[in-house]
Protein backbone atom coordinates (compact mmCIF):
# COMPACT_ATOMS: atom_id res chain seq x y z
CA UNK A 1 0.00 0.00 0.00
CA UNK A 2 1.24 3.51 -1.14
CA UNK A 3 0.42 6.99 0.46
CA UNK A 4 -3.05 8.18 -0.36
CA UNK A 5 -1.24 11.51 -2.19
CA UNK A 6 -0.43 9.07 -5.09
CA UNK A 7 -3.73 8.44 -5.48
CA UNK A 8 -4.68 11.51 -8.08
CA UNK A 9 -1.23 11.18 -9.65
CA UNK A 10 -2.67 7.84 -10.61
CA UNK A 11 -5.75 8.46 -11.11
CA UNK A 12 -4.84 11.44 -13.45
CA UNK A 13 -2.45 9.06 -16.03
CA UNK A 14 -4.77 6.58 -16.36
CA UNK A 15 -4.91 5.63 -20.10
CA UNK A 16 -6.82 5.44 -22.48
CA UNK A 17 -9.06 8.20 -22.00
CA UNK A 18 -12.55 5.88 -21.92
CA UNK A 19 -10.20 4.17 -19.01
CA UNK A 20 -9.86 7.53 -17.40
CA UNK A 21 -13.20 8.31 -17.42
CA UNK A 22 -13.97 5.22 -16.15
CA UNK A 23 -11.40 5.27 -13.05
CA UNK A 24 -12.85 8.38 -12.00
CA UNK A 25 -16.21 7.03 -12.18
CA UNK A 26 -15.37 3.77 -10.57
CA UNK A 27 -13.51 5.52 -7.67
CA UNK A 28 -16.59 7.84 -7.06
CA UNK A 29 -18.43 4.17 -6.69
CA UNK A 30 -16.74 3.06 -4.37
CA UNK A 31 -16.20 5.90 -2.18
CA UNK A 32 -20.39 5.80 -2.05
CA UNK A 33 -20.63 2.58 -1.23
CA UNK A 34 -17.80 2.22 1.34
CA UNK A 35 -17.16 6.06 2.97
CA UNK A 36 -13.80 5.11 2.59
CA UNK A 37 -10.86 6.92 0.93
CA UNK A 38 -8.45 5.18 -1.53
CA UNK A 39 -5.15 3.74 -1.39
CA UNK A 40 -2.76 2.87 -4.08
CA UNK A 41 -1.74 -1.03 -3.79
CA UNK A 42 0.65 -2.37 -6.10
CA UNK A 43 1.42 0.72 -8.23
CA UNK A 44 -2.30 0.15 -10.54
CA UNK A 45 -5.19 -1.05 -7.86
CA UNK A 46 -7.19 1.53 -5.80
CA UNK A 47 -8.39 -0.32 -2.69
CA UNK A 48 -10.68 0.70 -0.24
CA UNK A 49 -10.27 -0.15 3.12
CA UNK A 50 -8.05 -2.79 4.53
CA UNK A 51 -8.08 -6.63 6.57
CA UNK A 52 -5.28 -8.53 8.18
CA UNK A 53 -5.43 -12.57 7.55
CA UNK A 54 -4.10 -15.52 9.01
CA UNK A 55 -4.69 -18.76 6.82
CA UNK A 56 -4.70 -22.09 7.94
CA UNK A 57 -1.20 -22.62 6.69
CA UNK A 58 0.08 -19.76 8.76
CA UNK A 59 0.02 -17.95 5.99
CA UNK A 60 -1.00 -14.23 6.95
CA UNK A 61 -0.77 -10.42 5.54
CA UNK A 62 -2.78 -7.51 4.89
CA UNK A 63 -4.74 -6.79 1.79
CA UNK A 64 -7.21 -4.51 0.11
CA UNK A 65 -11.03 -5.14 1.38
CA UNK A 66 -12.37 -4.44 -2.33
CA UNK A 67 -11.29 -1.92 -5.26
CA UNK A 68 -10.35 -1.87 -8.22
CA UNK A 69 -7.57 -1.88 -11.19
CA UNK A 70 -8.14 0.40 -14.94
CA UNK A 71 -5.88 -1.69 -16.83
CA UNK A 72 -6.10 -1.32 -20.48
CA UNK A 73 -7.28 -4.52 -21.26
CA UNK A 74 -10.34 -4.39 -18.93
CA UNK A 75 -11.59 -3.31 -15.67
CA UNK A 76 -10.51 -5.47 -12.63
CA UNK A 77 -12.68 -5.25 -9.66
CA UNK A 78 -11.81 -6.83 -6.37
CA UNK A 79 -14.29 -8.49 -4.19
CA UNK A 80 -12.35 -10.28 -1.29
CA UNK A 81 -12.19 -13.13 -0.71
CA UNK A 82 -13.96 -14.10 -4.09
CA UNK A 83 -17.35 -14.31 -5.77
CA UNK A 84 -18.29 -17.93 -4.71
CA UNK A 85 -21.28 -17.32 -3.01
CA UNK A 86 -22.65 -13.95 -5.22
CA UNK A 87 -24.11 -15.55 -8.46
CA UNK A 88 -27.36 -14.06 -7.64
CA UNK A 89 -26.33 -10.91 -7.73
CA UNK A 90 -23.93 -11.81 -10.82
CA UNK A 91 -26.84 -12.87 -12.66
CA UNK A 92 -27.63 -9.32 -12.65
CA UNK A 93 -24.95 -7.39 -13.58
CA UNK A 94 -24.27 -7.67 -17.32
CA UNK A 95 -21.53 -9.09 -19.35
CA UNK A 96 -18.59 -9.74 -17.32
CA UNK A 97 -15.69 -12.37 -16.56
CA UNK A 98 -14.96 -13.58 -13.08
CA UNK A 99 -11.76 -14.99 -11.36
CA UNK A 100 -11.41 -16.19 -8.09
CA UNK A 101 -11.74 -13.14 -6.79
CA UNK A 102 -11.55 -10.63 -9.45
CA UNK A 103 -13.98 -9.48 -11.74
CA UNK A 104 -13.08 -8.45 -15.38
CA UNK A 105 -15.60 -6.27 -16.83
CA UNK A 106 -14.48 -4.83 -20.53
CA UNK A 107 -16.82 -1.43 -20.54
CA UNK A 108 -18.07 0.19 -17.46
CA UNK A 109 -21.32 0.58 -19.86
CA UNK A 110 -21.53 -3.05 -19.92
CA UNK A 111 -22.65 -3.54 -16.55
CA UNK A 112 -25.46 -2.19 -14.21
CA UNK A 113 -23.61 0.10 -12.00
CA UNK A 114 -26.04 -0.11 -9.26
CA UNK A 115 -25.98 -3.75 -9.44
CA UNK A 116 -21.98 -3.32 -9.02
CA UNK A 117 -22.72 -1.27 -5.55
CA UNK A 118 -24.68 -4.01 -4.19
CA UNK A 119 -21.88 -6.76 -5.19
CA UNK A 120 -19.52 -4.61 -3.41
CA UNK A 121 -21.46 -4.25 -0.32
CA UNK A 122 -22.03 -7.61 -0.27
CA UNK A 123 -18.37 -8.56 -0.75
CA UNK A 124 -17.09 -6.22 1.95
CA UNK A 125 -20.01 -7.55 4.47
CA UNK A 126 -19.17 -11.42 3.68
CA UNK A 127 -15.60 -10.23 4.40
CA UNK A 128 -16.28 -9.20 7.45
CA UNK A 129 -17.65 -12.25 8.65
CA UNK A 130 -14.04 -13.78 8.08
CA UNK A 131 -11.71 -10.86 9.71
CA UNK A 132 -12.04 -7.37 10.41
CA UNK A 133 -12.44 -5.10 8.12
CA UNK A 134 -10.62 -1.28 8.78
CA UNK A 135 -11.37 1.65 7.03
CA UNK A 136 -8.53 3.98 4.54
Amino acid sequence: MTDAQDVPRFLNDVTPERRHREAAVLNTLFQEVTGWQPRLWSGSILGYGTYDYTYASGRSGTFLATGFSPRKARLSVYIMPGYADFGHILADLGKHKTGKSCLYINKLEDVDTQVLKTLIRAGLDDLATRWPVVPT
